[in-house]
C-alpha cells in the first residue's frame, strides 16, 4: 500500500466543506478518527448534517477559523486571496486541494475504482456502487450527486473497495490512484482550462496510464476520442459499446412506454443476459455496460448485476421527476453540455408527452461562449425552448457572451424560443402556455433545479 501524507495527520480543516465532494471526504475522515473542522460561505442541509455528527463548521471564511490543523484542504472554487488559505500558508500549515486529498484517501483501499468521462460519471459511478453494495462487497462510495439508495452522496464501507468519480477539470483526476479506471467518453469541455480537444485527450491518456499493469481500464470503444488513447496501455483494457467488436456489446435494444431500455449483452460474442433498466435513454445503455464490465472484474454474479440495474432508478437531477399537475409533467436534469442536452432530449422523445418544453440555464460564460453553436444545435427534439441567464459559477461576466446570443442562434433553426431572465417570469410563462400532456424539462448545472417546484406551484394555482 503506498504511503499516504495522511499517516501523520490528526486534525484537518476543509475550506468549502459544504461542497458535495468535500463533505463526503470530511465525513469519511471524521469516521476514521480524524479531528475535522471546516467552513463554507453559507449554511445548508449538508453543513447542518456535518454539525450533527460533531464536526465543527463555521459559516463564512475567516482566518480565525484556522486553529491548529495539521492539514488544510480547499476546493477548486477557493481563490488565492481566501483569508483562511492565506492564514494557513502564512503559518506554514500544509495545504492541498480536494483532488489531492481524494487521491490520498484512495491509497488506503486495495481496489479503488475511478470513473472518468465528460458525461455520465455520476450515473455510472452510482450503478457500479450499488452493484458492489448489493453483492455484499461493502464499498466506500464518493459521488458527485445525491443517490437516495445510499442516503446522499457518499457511503462509508468497511472493505477494501472504494468507488469514486474522477473529474478531468484542471487535471484533478491525475492525482488519483485507480486500480480500475473507467473512461465513458471524451468531449470538448472545460475550455477555460484545456487548450483544445487534443489537450483533453492527452489528460485522459495520462489518467489511463495511472492504472497499474495488473489493474484494468474499462473504455467506451465507440467514442473515437477514447479509441485514440487506449492502444498502447500496459494495464488490462476492457472495451464496451454497441458495434459488436467490443468485449461487452449491447444489441437488440427496445424501449418501454417511458423510454427505459432493455437490451441483450454479449461478452466476447457469447450471450450473457438480457438487461432491463428503469432509467430512460440510450445513453444509460452505455452507462450500464460500463457498470457491467467493472462488476464482472470482481466476479459479481450476472444475476446480481442484472437485478441491481433493474432496480436502479437514477440519482437526483438525472431526469428526475419533480411532479405532475393536470397531466403536465415536470422533470429536472443536470445536462449542461450540448452532448448531454441531446441525450436528455432524445430520452424525452421516448417519454410520454404532448410537447417537450426545454428550459435551459447555461453554466459558465467560458463554456457558453466556446460551445455556443453546439448548444444552438442541441435542442432539435424540443418543441419550445426557454433560455435563462447564464449561471456564473466560478467566473465573472466579461460581457463577451449573453444568453440572448444563444436564444438568437436557436431561433435561426425556426425553433420556438424565448429568452426569459428570471425564474419567476419563466414560471408565469409556463403557466400561460403549458397544455395537458406537456413534458417540461429544466436543465443545467446551476440553481435551475429550484425552478421546477416554482413551476408546479404556478400550475396548481392555474384556474
Amino acid at each position: 500500500m503506498p504511503r499516504s501524507m495522511l499517516d501523520n495527520v490528526r486534525k484537518i480543516h476543509f475550506i468549502g466543506i459544504g461542497g458535495i465532494s468535500m463533505s463526503g471526504l470530511a465525513e469519511i475522515l471524521h469516521k476514521k478518527g480524524y479531528k475535522v473542522s471546516g467552513s463554507d460561505m453559507k449554511a445548508s442541509e449538508i453543513t447542518r448534517r456535518l454539525e450533527d455528527m460533531g464536526i465543527e463548521v463555521h459559516i463564512g471564511h475567516d482566518p480565525f477559523n484556522i486553529k491548529d490543523p495539521n492539514l488544510v484542504v480547499y476546493t477548486a472554487a477557493v481563490k488565492e486571496d481566501n483569508p483562511e488559505l492565506m492564514e494557513a500558508k502564512n503559518r506554514k500549515i500544509p495545504v492541498i486541494d480536494r483532488a489531492t486529498l481524494l487521491g490520498e484517501v484512495m491509497k488506503n483501499y486495495k481496489y479503488s475504482i475511478a470513473v472518468s468521462g465528460c458525461h455520465g460519471k455520476t450515473t455510472s459511478t452510482s450503478m457500479i456502487s450499488l452493484i458492489l453494495e448489493r453483492a455484499g462487497l461493502d464499498p466506500t462510495i464518493s459521488l458527485g450527486g445525491e443517490l437516495d439508495a445510499i442516503g446522499g452522496n457518499f457511503k462509508i464501507g468497511e472493505s477494501e473497495y472504494f468507488v469514486t468519480e474522477a473529474c478531468e477539470y484542471v487535471d484533478s483526476f491525475l492525482k488519483l490512484h485507480p486500480y480500475v479506471g473507467v473512461i465513458l467518453n471524451i468531449d470538448r469541455d472545460h475550455l477555460d482550462y484545456f487548450r483544445d480537444l487534443e489537450h483533453i485527450k492527452e489528460s485522459f491518456k495520462r489518467f489511463a496510464m495511472l492504472i497499474p499493469e495488473e489493474g484494468y481500464l474499462v473504455a467506451f470503444k465507440n467514442d473515437p476520442n477514447v479509441q485514440d488513447i487506449i492502444g498502447d496501455l500496459k494495464c488490462n483494457v476492457i472495451t464496451y459499446g454497441i458495434n459488436g467488436d467490443e468485449d461487452y456489446t449491447a444489441s437488440s435494444t427496445t424501449y418501454d412506454q417511458k423510454g427505459c431500455p432493455s437490451f441483450d449483452v454479449y461478452y466476447k460474442g457469447e450471450f450473457l443476459e438480457r438487461f432491463i433498466l428503469s432509467v430512460p435513454g440510450k445513453h444509460n445503455v452505455y452507462n450500464a455496460l460500463s457498470a457491467i464490465a467493472v462488476s464482472r472484474i470482481f466476479s459479481i454474479p450476472t444475476d446480481s448485476i442484472r437485478e441491481t440495474l433493474r432496480e436502479f432508478t437514477g440519482t437526483r437531477r438525472r431526469f428526475q421527476l419533480k411532479g405532475k399537475v393536470d397531466d403536465i409533467t415536470v422533470v429536472d436534469d443536470y445536462a449542461h453540455h450540448p452532448t448531454e442536452i441531446k441525450a436528455t432530449l432524445e430520452a424525452a422523445k421516448k417519454y410520454p408527452h404532448n410537447r417537450i418544453i426545454s428550459i435551459f440555464q447555461p453554466h459558465t460564460y467560458t463554456r457558453t461562449k466556446a460551445l455556443l453553436y453546439e448548444f444552438s444545435e442541441s435542442f432539435d427534439n424540443a418543441d419550445i425552448v426557454i433560455i435563462t441567464d447564464i449561471y456564473a459559477a466560478r467566473e465573472k461576466d466579461t460581457g463577451l457572451v449573453h444568453s440572448r446570443n444563444l436564444a438568437d442562434l436557436i431561433g435561426r433553426h425556426k425553433k420556438e424560443v424565448e429568452y426569459i431572465s428570471t425564474f419567476s417570469e419563466i414560471a408565469d410563462y409556463i403557466k400561460k402556455v403549458a397544455q395537458k400532456g406537456d413534458l417540461i424539462i429544466t436543465m443545467g448545472a446551476g440553481d435551475i433545479s429550484n425552478l421546477g417546484p416554482q413551476i408546479l406551484e404556478k400550475l396548481k394555482a392555474k384556474p
